[in-house]
């Protein structure tokens, strides 16, 4: 239920829209010199923070879920170094190695192009989409997959499907067999001569998972010192790979949009700073705890968008679709919870 005390979660993101939206007006007036432009600027950013924040909610459920197992000290941490992460190396450093790695040229001219041939860039950002989404689409696969063929998942909503991959959680590597088996399939469709780059940058997304578990597990380990982890580096590496994979599709759909490297960080900047708001309220209000299947419809929206995902590398999906898929699962999520909380109460 909503609730006054819920304002408190939203005012340094209302704060930073404030300025970031005049940061995009300001800017435009220097692109374009006119108010029109200016004003141009100011709605796509305005409609890039929207889409950051509908494409990213099942991304808040999925932190806060895994926020909820950390020490108070990694929390602090991944709520104040994460954002600069997540807003600064996700939206701004990421396209530029991109740019570097493909068009095998040094940051700074290709801080110059973003900022001068602004076409020039985007038309290389999207000629590296096909590793990206293949990248993305592995990993965020495993993440959801590893929540549903768990043996000590005690909780089904999607009863017959859920039940059903539960049950496979006693047989170890269940998780890798079936991404694996969705990249080959997947890879057969593709033109020969991108398999290749395809199956690699899918199994790095595999083996990037992988290796951050293992990691976490290292670390946390190490620092539990004989005792329980709470989740410190390991976890607060795990949710940095997270985010990283969620802001994939948003950073590429954002030049759909505009080709301005700046506004795509004004905009996608503003989203990222109310997912983090979102997340602070679900782990302090504990609405993963009162809303039964909220986390589940988070990670059917996470299975949704790997898959789309992968689809991408054969077929353009609008951002639209996108978001609404997985606004939708989260949505049916919460109504079921509200439901079953009736029930309870009956």
């Amino acid at each position: 239920m909503w609730r006054p005390d819920v304002l408190k979660y939203f005012y340094w993101p209302f704060a930073v829209t404030v300025l970031a939206l005049a940061g995009a007006f300001a800017l435009g007036l220097q692109y374009s010199a006119t108010l029109s432009g200016a004003f141009g600027f100011l709605l796509i950013g305005g409609i890039l923070a929207v889409l950051e924040i509908s494409l990213s909610f099942d991304n808040a459920i999925v932190n806060a879920n895994k926020l909820e197992t950390m020490d108070e000290k990694w929390r602090k941490r991944f709520l104040t170094w994460g954002i600069l992460i997540a807003v600064f190396g996700m939206r701004i450093i990421f396209p530029l190695l991109i740019v570097v790695v493909a068009a095998g040229i040094g940051p700074i001219e290709a801080v110059r192009l973003a900022a001068t041939k602004p076409a020039e860039y985007a038309e290389i950002i999207h000629g590296a989409h096909l590793e990206i989404a293949a990248f993305g689409g592995a990993f965020l696969m495993m993440v959801a997959l590893s929540y549903f063929v768990d043996a000590e998942k005690e909780v089904d909503w999607i009863a017959g499907v859920e039940r059903g991959l539960r049950r496979f959680g006693a047989v170890k590597g269940t998780e890798i067999v079936l991404v694996l088996l969705v990249m080959m399939g997947f890879s057969t469709a593709l033109p020969e001569e991108v398999q290749d780059e395809f199956l690699f940058a899918a199994i790095f997304g595999l083996a990037t998972f992988l290796g951050v578990e293992l990691l976490g597990a290292y670390l946390d380990k190490r620092e539990a010192v004989g005792a329980v982890a709470k989740g410190g580096l390991g976890a607060f590496l795990y949710l940095e790979v997270l985010d990283a994979s969620f802001s994939f599709d948003g950073v590429i759909g954002a030049f759909a949009l505009t080709q301005n490297l700046f506004l795509i960080a004004i905009g996608l900047g503003i989203g990222a700073m109310y997912v983090r708001a979102m997340t602070l309220m679900l782990v302090e209000r504990g609405t993963l705890t009162e809303f039964r299947y909220l986390e589940h419809g988070a990670f059917w929206s996470i299975l949704v968008l790997s898959v789309i995902m992968f689809v991408q590398t054969l077929t353009p999906i609008p951002e639209l679709v996108t978001g609404l898929l997985g606004a939708g699962f989260i949505a049916l999520a919460f109504l079921s919870s509200v439901r079953y909380n009736r029930r309870v109460k009956a």
